[in-house]
Parts: structure tokens; C-alpha cells; sequence
């Protein structure tokens, strides 16, 4: 089974990514895992890509491109794959079809930007050994003191308010669009991502049963 997984920036997809390969016994292809990997191994799009970073640049989407189609000729991807974080645009999307990257379903994990931010925003990070907390989800004993350690609770800049909601609009016009692409080819399963994980993991699996694949 090829797979992608859609969501907005704290939709959870990475995390069900995660349930979704342990259930169905193929790996999760993250976009910055690979490119990692490929620029430590030195691969020829990995030299490539590293040039760029060297030098400031972005990376751009044929090399990102280059580099997943690098991965998924790697054995284990030989049963199936899950894609998480490409394609990001309409473009990176076509460039995929044009190398004969083909998947069997997009999962899409539907959450409101008002649900996105009350996670998002909510989220507090420990000063010291850098555990994890929400103010109402999973809040400190004490407020804004970590249970562990006694250190200081502090919010990451990727969850202010203003740049959550800067990731959302990018999201939006840039990535959103996808959703209608992949409608249009019959692939699109969207699931309701404001459950719990658990039941989050149960309407994909659900959602993918009904797949004659």
C-alpha cells in the first residue's frame, strides 16, 4: 500500500504516520529524514542538496524529488511506503507524477485552525530536561513549573500564536490545494482529526479497508 498523509501543521500526522507503518509494516518516508540521510550518506542528490544548504539556498523540489525517488528504490519500500511532508505544493505533486511516482490513497486528518491552535499554542516546554506539556491537555502540577526537574516552562517559538498562524496561512495557499488534486483522482480519504489518537488511527484504518487495493 502507497500512502500519503496530509493534515495541517499539528494535525497529527506524523504521529499517526508513525501507528500507520508499526500496523501495516511499511516505513514512513518524512521529506527531512531523507534529506538528512541522503546529504550524511553522500549521494549524488545528497551532495547536491547539501551545496544548497552550504550556501543558503533553499533546497528546491527537484532535488527534494530526487532525493525521495533515491529512498524509494531502497528494499524496504518494496511492499508499500508512507509519505509524509511531500509533496507540499501542486508542483512538487506533478513532479511526482511525472516520475512515475504513483500512490493508492491520501489520507487527509481534517482539524479546524481553531482546534490547530488551541494545541499548538497550548504546548509548554520544560528549560531544563526538555519534557512536554499542555495547559489543557496535560498540564504541570505547578503552573509553569516542570513535574521532573523543578526547571522552568517556556513556549517554543513554533507555537506563538503569530506563528502558528503564519503556518497555517502558508499551509493553506500552498499545500490545501493538493486536497482537491488528489479528490478529483478518486484518492482523497479524509478523516476526522478532532478525536482522540486512538480513534484518529481506528477511521484511517476504517477508511483504508474499504480500499480494493
Amino acid at each position: 500500500m502507497k500512502l500519503i498523509i496530509m493534515g495541517a501543521p499539528g494535525a497529527g500526522k506524523g504521529t499517526q504516520a508513525e501507528i500507520l507503518s508499526e500496523k501495516l509494516g511499511i516505513p514512513t518516508i518524512s521529506t527531512g529524514n531523507i534529506l538528512r540521510a541522503a546529504v550524511r550518506d553522500g549521494t549524488p542528490v545528497g551532495r547536491k542538496a547539501k551545496a544548497l544548504i552550504e550556501a543558503g539556498s533553499l533546497v528546491s523540489d527537484d532535488v527534494i524529488i530526487g532525493i525521495l525517488n533515491e529512498r524509494l528504490g531502497h528494499e524496504d519500500c518494496a511492499n508499500g511506503y508512507i509519505l509524509d511532508g511531500v509533496p507540499r505544493t501542486l508542483a512538487q505533486a506533478d513532479m511526482l507524477h511525472a516520475e512515475g511516482v504513483e500512490v493508492d490513497a491520501v489520507i487527509d486528518i481534517d482539524v479546524s485552525d481553531e482546534a490547530i491552535e488551541k494545541r499548538m499554542t497550548g504546548r509548554r516546554t520544560c528549560s531544563g530536561c526538555s519534557a512536554t506539556y499542555h495547559v489543557a491537555f496535560n498540564p504541570p502540577a505547578t503552573e509553569g513549573v516542570c513535574d521532573h526537574c523543578g526547571g522552568r516552562l517556556t513556549i517554543r517559538k513554533d507555537d506563538l500564536p503569530e506563528t502558528v498562524r503564519h503556518r497555517l496561512e502558508v499551509y493553506h495557499a500552498e499545500t490545501e490545494p493538493l486536497l482537491d488534486y488528489y479528490e478529483r483522482e478518486g484518492k482523497l480519504l479524509r478523516v476526522n482529526g478532532e478525536q482522540s489518537l486512538e480513534a484518529t488511527t481506528a477511521s484511517i484504518l476504517a477508511a483504508l479497508e474499504e480500499l480494493e487495493i
